[in-house]
Parts: C-alpha cells; sequence; structure tokens
C-alpha cells in the first residue's frame, strides 16, 4: 500500500521502519522537513517528504503526533479521498497536551476524528515506544504481544488490523472508535505488553471514571525517578503499568516478560 507518515518521534519512526521492511510505498515527513528525517528510517526504502507530499495519494495516513496537534493536520486531509484510511496513533497526556484540550470525559479518538472532519482507526497507542521497537515477533510466535485496534469503518480496520500484524504483533478487534477509551492511558491494556489471551480481559476491566488518576500516578512514578537522575528500562515501565493500571494480582499475563 502507498503509506504516508507524519512524525517521526518513537512510535512513529518504529512504524516506519516496519511497514517500509514489509515493502510498503511508505512517505514519511515530520514538522521540520524532510531533510530532518535520520537517514536510519530510510535505509528499507521510505522517502523523505514534506506532509503534504505524505498525504498525496496515500491509501492509509498514520498520525503518529503530539494529540494537541492534530488540529493543525486538518486542513492537510481535507482532500484526502473518502476511501482513504487515516490512523491515530496518539494518547492524551495534559501534561504535554493541555489539561483543558478534551472536554472532559471526551473519548481521545473521537475528538481527533471530529478535528479532522473524517473517520479514523485508533492503533498502536496502547503499548510504548521501547515495547514497539524491539518486541515484535513473526505471527504464531508463543507469548506475542497483541494490540488493540478500534474503528467504526470496517475498511478502516482491516488496513489498520493488516499492518499492525505486519509491525510484529497480533492485532485484536477492539470494537467502535466510541470503545477506544478502553486502549487509552490509566487502563489495564495500555502498556502493559498482554498477549491475545489476555488483552480482551484487559480491555473489559477498563474503568473509565477511574483511568485519568491512574494514568496519572504512572506519569509520577516516572517522573519522580527521572527527576532523581534514573532512567529506568522498558520492562519496568511494563511493571509499573501493570500494577498501577492491570488489576488484581493474576490478573494482567506476564507472559511476556521474557520478551
Amino acid at each position: 500500500m502507498r503509506i504516508g507518515i507524519i512524525g517521526t518521534g518513537n512510535i512513529g519512526a518504529s512504524i516506519v521502519r516496519a511497514l517500509s521492511a514489509a515493502g510498503h510505498d511508505v512517505a514519511v515527513a515530520n514538522s521540520r522537513g524532510p531533510q530532518t528525517i535520520p537517514a536510519e528510517l530510510l535505509v528499507d526504502g521510505a522517502r523523505p517528504v514534506t506532509p503534504a507530499q505524505a498525504v498525496e495519494g496515500a491509501e492509509v495516513v498514520i498520525l503518529s503526533v503530539p494529540l494537541s496537534a492534530i488540529p493543525t493536520l486538518a486542513p492537510l486531509l481535507s482532500d484526502l479521498p473518502e476511501d482513504a484510511t487515516v490512523v491515530d496513533t496518539s494518547n492524551y497526556y495534559p501534561g504535554r497536551d493541555g489539561a483543558d484540550l478534551l472536554p472532559a470525559g471526551m473519548v481521545e479518538s473521537l475528538w481527533v476524528s471530529e478535528q479532522l472532519g473524517r473517520p479514523v482507526a485508533k492503533a498502536w497507542n496502547a503499548i510504548g515506544s521501547a515495547s514497539l521497537a524491539n518486541k515484535g515477533t513473526p505471527a504464531g510466535t508463543p507469548g506475542r504481544i497483541a494490540l488493540p485496534v478500534a474503528a467504526d469503518r470496517s475498511i478502516d480496520k482491516q488496513r489498520a488490523m493488516a499492518l499492525v500484524e505486519e509491525t510484529g504483533f497480533d492485532a485484536f478487534d477492539a470494537g467502535s472508535l466510541a470503545e477506544s477509551w478502553r486502549q487509552q492511558p490509566g487502563t489495564p491494556a495500555y502498556g502493559t505488553d498482554l498477549t491475545l489471551n489476555s488483552l480482551p480481559g484487559a480491555l473489559g476491566r477498563a474503568d473509565a471514571e477511574r483511568a485519568p488518576e491512574r494514568r496519572d500516578l504512572v506519569v509520577g512514578v516516572f517522573s519522580s525517578w527521572l527527576g532523581a537522575g534514573v532512567n529506568p528500562d522498558a520492562q519496568w515501565g511494563v511493571a509499573v503499568a501493570r500494577l498501577i493500571c492491570g488489576g488484581p494480582a493474576g490478573a494482567a499475563d506476564d507472559s511476556t516478560a521474557e520478551h
């Protein structure tokens, strides 16, 4: 497929590498210009372009930018064909995006869809950047991590799930976009690296009222250690997310700890 990817942060960079290595025609852009795209992202054929060029002719456009930057992309996507798929990978963090960005209780990707004026799929938002970069495995690998994908249109869901699989993870149909709050920060499915056996239960245990509190607790734990000059490894981060957001002991699946 012809895929445009906007954003070259940790999440976007991993998606660029995986999908270009899988043979897709990938055009990658950021806000600073094609000349700033790291050469390491281009080794498998991805092309550095402007955001407008990334969108032109794309069947799928993947947005990997902070949630607060989404409204600035609306004009860019206004001429995208109706049958093209837009994938939102973002998450809401008030300390970064602004405490008043979202109305209280608003589902993040419903807000994204409203801002862009078109349907979107939600994918790759529920995994940490280190796990996305390092824990992808071939289909059928025991303990393979699963990622939720939510969308309202079947074509969007099918495309997003297929691409998630190609990045090295089992794709799970997480329902409609209105249900995508179950994979947002502070929920048992977010950042906990679960397998396909355990992900559905984690999504089902999500608590919309308490998720923001738990999200902020996780951020606070990370901030405390980073402030002390300690940079914990990725598996420590998974353990923290499981402890705070995963539910009672035994509720989260730790079968992926060895990956």
